[in-house]
């Protein structure tokens, strides 16, 4: 099972970077989403292939019509938070308004509930457990921010079941459809998605894909626009990170669905037999 999802944000929602972390700085940007959000339908109608978008509520707000061409191609929306910030940054009753605020919006536009949320950076992490209890509050049914290794943003290396599971958090049960990972001598990365497909070559992900049984994958609008501005004040790694293998990675994406079938989130919600996953409680 192979799960196609792109996290819709523009070239500057950067996390965890001074110059391009809040709504101030991103006013002095020009925005490229559409650019690349008509390079990611022309991969899906080329290929014939339906995916999940997680929106940013600040981009609904600021281009409605954005949101409205994704809906009328009959693809399904899902949150990405209003305001592009790390969980872990925030309190509970601040998580709970950002991610209500671009449920609203979303909803309003679309005409259609809400269902599914993806955190800016995975950066659903021990330490914010209670952002299940939030998301479980505000009806949201699958969980798609556990990122079951190390990364910047804290990641959730304990989370030892990187395949559909049910989290149990007090009471509140939601359905995680985490990131997926392959092991390298006992170390487990990432393939799926983001700088980490645009790094690897092809034959890689595609070895991976191969023996795996689930797959989830995560891309943005900026992935696939080569002539985007680099951001500023990022550091020598970060812009290694963000911007390697873009000229390529709409061949490749294309040449990936070519090879493997993919669908949508709830394709993958009816195929899944949750009776049988994993069942995580976490305290």
């Amino acid at each position: 099972m192979n799960i196609l999802t792109f996290d819709i944000e523009d070239w500057f929602h950067i996390l965890d970077n001074e110059d391009t972390k809040g709504v101030n700085q991103w006013k002095s940007f020009d925005s490229r989403v559409e650019i690349g959000l008509e390079k990611i339908f022309d991969i899906l109608q080329e290929c014939n292939v339906s995916a999940t978008f997680f929106v940013l509520g600040w981009i609904a707000e600021k281009y409605p019509w954005i949101v409205k061409k994704i809906n009328e191609r009959n693809y399904e929306i899902g949150s990405h938070t209003h305001y592009h910030q790390l969980i872990y940054s925030q309190n509970k009753k601040n998580f709970h308004n950002d991610v209500e605020k671009s449920i609203k919006i979303l909803q309003d536009l679309t005409g259609k509930k809400v269902k599914y949320f993806r955190a800016p950076g995975f950066s659903l992490v021990n330490s914010t457990l209670w952002a299940f209890e939030v998301l479980s509050e505000l009806k949201i049914e699958i969980d798609c921010s556990i990122f079951p290794s190390k990364r910047a943003h804290g990641g959730f290396p304990n989370f030892k079941e990187s395949v559909p599971s049910v989290i149990n958090y007090k009471n509140h049960r939601i359905k995680e459809m985490p990131m997926n990972t392959s092991s390298f001598f006992g170390h487990e990365y990432i393939y799926s998605g983001g700088g980490y497909f645009r790094f690897f070559p092809y034959w890689l992900i595609k070895k991976n894909t191969k023996k795996a049984k689930y797959v989830m994958t995560y891309f943005h609008p900026r992935d696939f626009d080569s002539e985007q501005p680099m951001a500023p004040g990022l550091s020598v790694s970060r812009k290694f990170k963000s911007y390697v293998g873009i000229n390529g990675c709409k061949k490749k994406l294309i040449r990936w669905i070519n090879d493997f079938d993919f669908i949508d989130i709830t394709e993958a919600n009816k195929i899944i037999d949750w009776n049988k996953s994993p069942l995580i409680n976490l305290q």
